[in-house]
């Protein structure tokens, strides 16, 4: 490969949540007992080295001396639109239909709150990432759930009889699409969005779309943006994305949404706008310049493959080495989303007990409770080849145990 996907970083003491957090952070693993280090599994962030041009673009930017208000530049714009025309086959974007947003989490806000009224409810599907939960119930919508169901061959569906029944009982008007989803890792397929969509359209109900996730795409699967299924679907989405997710620059926070619609997207700026806080930072401006550069191609088109060599190492310890965990095998995002309820039962044990005893040997996977997995384990596998045959080497010996 032409970039790196081996070293190992040593992130500790740099500001890195993952690391850092551990122990001291909300939500967050314990750190691990002595003799054990951390190998971080539940942020979703990743530990390989950065893309160089986004080093390189950002620091060509602080070489300059001066820091002051600024305007989005043509380069932000034209390198938006040149990712999505390669990597999604965009048609008829323009730079008026791209909006900055601060966070992925601030775009759904923001779309809910021109779409909706607070206290309405607001469709979504389960198992939820916890993002959505906290700011929806923080912003005062109520979530209805619509639980995903896996098919004879383990794969997550929607249940679309489902999805009808509570739109008409609750009087839905928005539903948050999660595309691909997490915690599950499904990659939606053409007929798959142009249901979800249909139905939609039918009950006269607005779609908040996040595909963040969206390049990070297994081998075998494609992304479909979700605005690409229909006229009606290019009309009555807003569709989320950023670099963060594929680059690893959350800690530079950036977003930007993507409306086709001009009534809709004139009343989400205006939304967006009310706070005066959805203003963009010019390094994460530059960064994404950075990014979504020809190198960025190449960068994301390994990162893919590295993911899905990882991806199929851990299903396969699992279904090999695991007995009574399930695993769906994802097909997008780097997020494993493992089922420990056979396990559990035939051991007696609890799931914070099975948590307990992975962080106390360093492996800091993620409670799957908070993402409505009643027995789950999120797990990253964002890291080195090594690392990841590390973590399954311990579950194998001090957690899973026969």
């Amino acid at each position: 490969m032409e970039y790196d996907f081996t070293s190992l970083m040593d992130r500790r003491g740099k500001d890195a949540l993952a690391l850092d957090g551990l122990g001291c952070q909300a939500g967050a693993p314990l750190a691990p007992r002595e003799g054990f280090d951390a190998i971080p599994m539940w942020v979703a962030d990743m530990n390989f080295p950065l893309l160089p041009t986004i080093q390189e673009a950002v620091i060509r930017r602080m070489r300059e001396p001066h820091l002051g208000y600024f305007l989005p530049s043509e380069d932000y714009y034209s390198s938006i639109i040149r990712w999505h025309e390669a990597r999604n086959g965009a048609e008829g974007l323009t730079r008026e239909c791209i909006g900055y947003e601060n966070g992925v989490l601030g775009g759904v806000l923001s779309a809910l709150n021109v779409l909706c009224s607070k206290g309405e409810r607001v469709l979504v599907h389960s198992p939820t990432y916890i993002g959505f939960t906290k700011a929806l119930s923080n912003n005062g919508y109520r979530m209805v759930h619509s639980p995903l169901e896996k098919d004879e061959a383990g794969v997550w569906r929607m249940n679309y009889a489902h999805m009808e029944k509570m739109i008409v009982e609750h009087k839905i008007h928005a539903a948050i699409l999660c595309s691909p989803h997490n915690p599950c890792g499904r990659v939606w397929e053409r007929w798959e969005l142009e249901r979800a969509m249909e139905l939609f359209e039918k009950h006269n109900v607005y779609v908040v779309s996040d595909e963040i996730w969206s390049d990070i795409i297994l081998s075998g699967h494609r992304h479909i943006p979700t605005q690409s299924v229909s006229p009606a679907a290019r009309r009555r989405t807003v569709a989320l994305y950023a670099p963060s997710k594929t680059f690893n620059l959350a800690g530079l926070v950036g977003a930007y949404h993507i409306i086709y619609d001009p009534w809709l997207r004139e009343r989400m700026e205006r939304e967006a706008s009310l706070s005066h806080y959805n203003e963009m930072n010019v390094l994460s401006m530059h960064a994404l310049i950075g990014a979504y550069r020809p190198e960025g191609h190449v960068w994301a088109d390994e990162l893919c493959r590295t993911i899905t060599e990882n991806v199929d190492f851990a299903c396969g310890c699992i279904e090999e080495r695991f007995k009574g965990v399930e695993v769906s095998r994802p097909q997008g995002t780097y997020m494993l989303f493992a089922d420990c309820t056979g396990w559990c039962e035939e051991h007696n044990k609890t799931i914070d007990q099975v948590e307990q005893a992975a962080w106390d040997v360093g492996v800091a996977v993620q409670d799957g409770r908070m993402f409505h997995g009643p027995c789950h384990l999120r797990l990253n596998l964002a890291l080195p080849m090594s690392r990841v045959q590390e973590a399954f080497d311990r579950l194998e010996r001090y957690v899973f145990r026969e």
